[in-house]
C-alpha cells in the first residue's frame, strides 16, 4: 500500500510539474495597441498568457487557447486592447500551470505619434542565411554552419526594436523536402536553438523567406510542397498578414513608426530561372506587383523599403535574381521613375557576404540596394561572382565574414536619417553610411 501511494504521489507530482516552452516565446508583429506572440507548448492541449501594464500586476487579462498539434502544439496569441506607447509584462502557462522560468516577458507598444510629434527615433536589424548544422543529414566534410552563439548572442546585445529575417532562416535539406511529412522536422529543431531564443523574446519579429526555408535549393513555384512550407511558415512567424485574398504567399507589408518595409515573397509564383524570358516569367508576378505598386503609391514614408530573400538591383552576378526576370522587374523599375515614387531602398539577403550595391538612373535619385547575409552560413570569396568589379558595387562595402545589418531612424519628420552599419562578432563594425531621406526625392534630383 505504501509503496502504491508513493507511486501515485510521484505521478500527481510529474503531472503538476511546471514545464517549460519548447520555443518561444516569439514577440512578432508590434502595433499601437496590438501586439501578436507565438509560442511552441511541449504538450498537446491548451496553452495562455496573462499580460498586464509593467509594473502593475492588478491589470491582468488573460488569453487561452488550445495549441495547434498538427504543427508541432503551437499558437501565435494575438493580444488587443492594449495601449500606444506602452511597455506590457506577460507569463506563460501550459495547460494550466505556470510555465517553468524565472524570466518575466515584457514588450512595448507602438508610439502614437502622429498628429502630435516627430516620429521616434528607432533601429531595426537585419540578416539572412542561418544555417544550423545537424551532422547525420548535412554534407560530408566541415560544418557549413558556425559562429551561432557569438553572432545571435552580439545581436540580443543590441539596443533595437525589431529584428527582420530576410530569408533563408532554416535549411531544409535533402531529407526535409522529398515527403511533405517531413518539412517540419527542420523548423522545429532550428526554431528551439538555446541561442535563439533571447532574440525572438526581446525584438519584434518580421520574416520573410528564400529558397531553402521554402524548400529545394532555388526552387519556385514547381516545388510541390509548397502548400505545406507556406503553411508551415505562416504559423511559425507572427508577421502581419500573409498575401492577399487573390494570391496565397508570405508577402505583407511592415510599419515602424513612419517606415514601411514591403516584404516580398519570391518563391511560391517564381518561374525557374532558365525559363525564357518574356511575360510567362515570373520573380513576384503581377497580383504581388500591383499590391506593392497601390501599397507604394498610398504610402508616406520617407524611407519605403522593398524587402526580398534575393538580391533585384543586381546585373553583375551568375546566381539567382530579379535580373534574370527583366521582362517584369525593368518595367516596375521604370514605373517607380515614371510615378516619381520617393524615399525607394532595397534590402537583401541569399548572398553569403554584404554588400551595397547603388543604380544610377538619368533624373532620378539613386537606387541603393543593402544586401546582408550571412548570419551563421558559410561565407564566399570576394572573387566569386564577380562582385569587386560590379559596376554598381558600392566601394569597400564588401564583407565576407558572418554579420548582421542595423538600421537606425532619426531625425524630425521633414528630414529624416537612415544610418546603417554592418557588425560582426564581438560588436566589430565594418563600415557605416548614412542617407538621408532628403536624396531619394527627385526634388533634390532637379535642384
Amino acid at each position: 500500500m505504501k509503496t502504491l501511494f508513493l507511486i501515485t504521489l510521484l505521478l500527481v507530482s510529474q503531472i503538476n510539474e511546471a514545464k517549460q516552452l519548447s520555443a518561444g516565446p516569439m514577440l512578432g508583429h508590434v502595433a499601437l495597441r496590438g501586439a501578436n506572440i507565438w509560442v511552441q507548448s511541449p504538450d498537446q492541449g491548451k496553452v495562455s498568457i496573462t499580460y498586464w501594464p509593467e509594473q502593475q500586476t492588478k491589470q491582468t487579462t488573460t488569453v487561452e487557447a488550445s495549441v495547434n498539434a498538427a504543427l508541432g502544439n503551437i499558437h501565435t496569441f494575438k493580444l488587443t486592447g492594449l495601449e500606444p506607447g506602452t511597455s506590457y509584462q506577460y507569463s506563460i502557462e501550459i495547460n494550466g500551470r505556470k510555465e517553468k522560468t524565472d524570466e518575466t516577458y515584457q514588450f512595448t507598444t507602438q508610439t502614437l505619434w502622429q498628429w502630435r510629434t516627430d516620429p521616434p527615433d528607432f533601429s531595426i536589424m537585419a540578416g539572412s542565411c542561418n544555417f544550423i548544422n545537424e551532422s547525420d543529414y548535412d554534407r560530408p566534410g566541415k560544418p557549413y554552419g558556425s559562429g551561432h552563439e557569438a553572432i545571435f548572442s552580439q545581436i540580443a546585445s543590441e539596443d533595437a526594436d525589431a529584428m527582420f529575417w530576410i530569408g533563408d532562416n532554416w535549411y531544409y535539406r535533402e531529407v526535409d523536402f522529398d515527403a511533405e511529412q517531413n518539412l517540419l522536422h527542420r523548423v522545429k529543431r532550428d526554431r528551439s536553438q538555446s541561442f535563439l531564443q533571447p532574440i525572438y523574446q526581446k525584438f519584434a519579429n518580421y520574416a520573410t523567406w528564400d529558397d531553402h526555408d521554402f524548400g529545394p535549393n532555388n526552387s519556385g513555384s514547381e516545388f510541390i510542397f509548397k502548400e505545406q512550407a507556406l503553411e508551415i511558415f505562416k504559423n511559425y512567424w507572427a508577421n502581419p498578414s500573409y498575401g492577399t485574398p487573390g494570391q496565397a504567399g508570405v508577402f505583407t507589408k511592415a510599419s515602424y513608426n513612419d517606415i514601411e518595409f514591403f516584404m516580398m515573397d519570391n518563391r511560391y509564383n517564381k518561374s525557374h530561372e532558365n525559363f525564357p524570358d518574356g511575360p510567362d516569367k515570373v520573380f513576384y508576378g503581377q497580383e504581388q506587383l500591383t499590391w506593392l505598386k497601390n501599397s507604394l503609391m498610398a504610402s508616406y514614408a520617407p524611407f519605403k523599403i522593398i524587402v526580398g530573400g534575393g538580391q533585384m538591383l543586381n546585373n553583375h552576378h551568375d546566381y539567382e535574381g530579379w535580373d534574370k526576370y527583366r521582362y517584369e522587374r525593368d518595367p516596375f523599375l521604370a514605373w517607380l521613375d515614371n510615378n516619381k515614387i520617393t524615399g525607394v531602398m532595397f534590402l537583401s539577403g541569399d548572398k553569403h557576404h554584404t554588400e551595397m550595391l547603388r543604380a544610377d538612373r538619368p533624373d532620378a535619385y539613386p537606387l541603393y540596394e543593402m544586401t546582408c547575409s550571412p548570419l551563421t552560413a558559410g561565407t564566399h570569396s570576394s572573387k566569386s561572382g564577380g562582385d569587386l568589379d560590379n559596376p554598381r558595387l558600392v566601394p569597400g562595402s564588401l564583407v565576407n565574414e558572418h554579420n548582421y545589418c542595423k538600421f537606425s531612424f532619426s531625425g524630425p519628420r521633414t528630414d529624416r536619417r537612415l544610418k546603417i552599419e554592418v557588425i560582426g562578432h564581438g560588436g566589430k563594425k565594418y563600415w557605416s553610411k548614412q542617407i538621408k531621406s532628403s536624396v531619394l526625392s527627385y526634388t533634390q534630383v532637379n535642384k
